[in-house]
């Protein structure tokens, strides 16, 4: 058995596009651009018109063939009529994947009645709030009604929401939980708490089940920002679970709602706390639960980091420099625990009066993005160039790669609502802050269904051979790691002294044939190894990668 030394700096993907299948529809060259380009400052209206793109070649492509089709070569031979139907759907491209709806195994019971021309199937999404579902449905329609033998067709819409990922390893109340969403500011008084119920009720809206956990021990915003009738958590005396309170159809959960008003206590308390509301809540089966992340980069983030799986998270922050410097920190953090960014909510940025916009703060990274790329982008200038001519805070976007960036507008309304205890997506569902919001909610369902495709580091103990096996997400690679190696190489305050950084732990310290008892995943970024003396080591993946491997490993005879 021999050591090889691993590459100093591995390289691991982030998001990888599927192109589509030669048999499918092409993307149209800008809408191309932005999905494989790294969309930094993509904005919800290139999308859109990147949609309008591709839903008029579609429709163009079935006008032209459902014109040359004369009406007595309308016969269906035996045994082609599936092939056709699959054929003709495998021209609507799913622009989260970049991939044919066929392909991503949307397509489900497919009924065809040759004698008749009646063709039933399903359409089964990932999640039920797809901003794109009734596209979807109109495009199924149009590209099977244009196959020459079809007479009738029915389209029934569904969703099958992902799996948690490790749901039987994470705790009873979350293993239904699709998505984790993480709205966070790291720093107090710019609108976190408002973003995240206007979020978490956009949402639900668009047809998901949602939860909000309200992290915020200090100062609970929850029980002001919303009025549910019943304003006081309950306990299930059998299963000992708290049964969490509802308003609008979106189950809430708040410190606030204990009874306890707020809480006055140290960190390792509160850490508790945060984590019993949290694993110990009957949440049900939800698309989304939305987490309103208290300020700080504290005991209390990282615990939740650790506990839960965070799917993705939104950073909120305001026009100026001050308030942008302590989001790269909060950035940085979910940086190194693997949790993506998928947004930035740039709150109170201006304001319209007497026929003219005010921006009192000064402009913000979001409108200076957007207007750079308004005059250049479009026209003459390649897409990596438009980072060199914006501001400091935009080279945090860039170095990070968050892909949107969203206005929100100082309106007394919103300020108002979050006071009354109606949101204001509930009390203005038409209004231009909802509109706003809706576009966040599009962004994040997109986004969470792109990750969630991300196949996560798997690290297991192969007891035949006595070896840490550690896959590699979005590649074939996979490596094997002797366990002494990886318990000798911790860095935490047991095995290395804080204050100077010398190595506590000896090489001697740790037996050569010492074997993992549990190993598990934690969040993201790492994994939890409980070793024979009740150590329970935190590896992270990157750390794991670094460390020599095993090579020429003598596999285990077959018996």
């Amino acid at each position: 058995m021999k050591i090889l030394q691993a590459q100093s700096s591995p390289k691991l993907p982030f998001l990888i596009s599927k192109a589509p299948k030669s048999g499918g529809l092409p993307l149209p060259r800008k809408s191309s651009l932005l999905l494989n380009s790294n969309p930094c400052v993509a904005s919800q209206r290139h999308e859109r018109f990147n949609w309008l793109l591709l839903n008029s070649s579609i429709s163009s492509s079935i006008s032209t063939r459902a014109a040359s089709v004369e009406a007595n070569t309308s016969k269906i031979t035996a045994g082609t009529g599936e092939k056709d139907v699959l054929k003709a759907l495998s021209q609507i491209i799913d622009p989260d994947f970049g991939t044919d709806i066929v392909s991503c195994g949307f397509v489900k019971d497919l009924d065809i009645n040759e004698e008749s021309g009646e063709v039933s199937f399903w359409l089964e999404l990932t999640t039920p709030a797809c901003p794109v579902k009734d596209m979807f449905e109109k495009q199924a329609n149009e590209v099977v009604a244009a196959v020459p033998w079809v007479k009738k067709v029915s389209v029934t819409m569904s969703a099958q929401p992902a799996k948690p990922i490790y749901a039987g390893e994470l705790p009873m109340g979350l293993q239904a939980i699709s998505n984790i969403i993480a709205v966070s500011s790291c720093k107090g008084g710019v609108g976190k708490s408002t973003v995240a119920v206007n979020l978490a009720y956009t949402l639900a809206d668009m047809g998901a089940r949602v939860g909000i956990f309200d992290a915020d021990v200090y100062g609970p915003s929850l029980p002001t920002m919303v009025s549910p009738e019943n304003r006081l958590l309950e306990m299930n005396p059998e299963k000992k679970t708290i049964i969490p309170t509802e308003y609008l159809g979106v189950k809430l959960v708040s410190f606030g709602f204990a009874g306890q008003g707020r809480a006055i206590m140290r960190g390792p308390m509160v850490s508790g706390v945060i984590n019993q509301l949290l694993t110990t809540t009957e949440w049900g089966e939800l698309d989304y639960l939305v987490i309103d992340m208290p300020p700080g980069t504290g005991d209390i983030q990282l615990t939740l980091c650790q506990v839960v799986p965070l799917t993705a998270a939104v950073i909120v922050t305001t026009p100026q420099k001050l308030a942008f410097i302590d989001v790269a920190k909060g950035v940085r953090m979910f940086s190194k625990l693997k949790v993506p960014c998928v947004a930035v909510v740039e709150n109170m940025c201006h304001f319209d009066a007497d026929g003219k916009r005010y921006y009192p703060f000064g402009r913000g990274s979001g409108s200076q993005a957007r207007n750079y790329l308004a005059k250049n982008f479009l026209y003459q200038h390649s897409y990596n160039h438009i980072f060199f001519s914006l501001c400091s805070w935009i080279c945090v976007v860039q170095q990070f790669g968050i892909p949107h960036l969203f206005d929100l507008p100082i309106r007394p309304t919103l300020s108002a609502s979050g006071d009354s205890g109606v949101p204001e997506v509930a009390a203005d569902p038409q209004g231009d802050v909802s509109k706003i919001f809706q576009e966040l909610g599009v962004c994040v369902v997109q986004q969470c269904a792109k990750i969630r495709q991300q196949v996560s580091t798997a690290v297991s103990y192969d007891k035949s051979i006595k070896a840490i096996r550690v896959k590699v997400p979005d590649s074939d690679e996979e490596f094997l790691l002797h366990p002494a190696t990886v318990r000798r190489n911790d860095r935490s305050a047991k095995s290395v002294d804080e204050w100077t950084g010398e190595q506590t732990l000896q090489y001697t310290d740790v037996l050569e044939d010492i074997e993992p008892e549990d190993i598990r995943p934690m969040g993201n970024y790492a994994v939890s190894i409980t070793w024979p003396d009740g150590f329970s080591q935190i590896a992270p993946y990157d750390q794991l990668q670094t460390l020599e491997r095993l090579i020429d490993v003598p596999q285990p005879t077959p018996a």
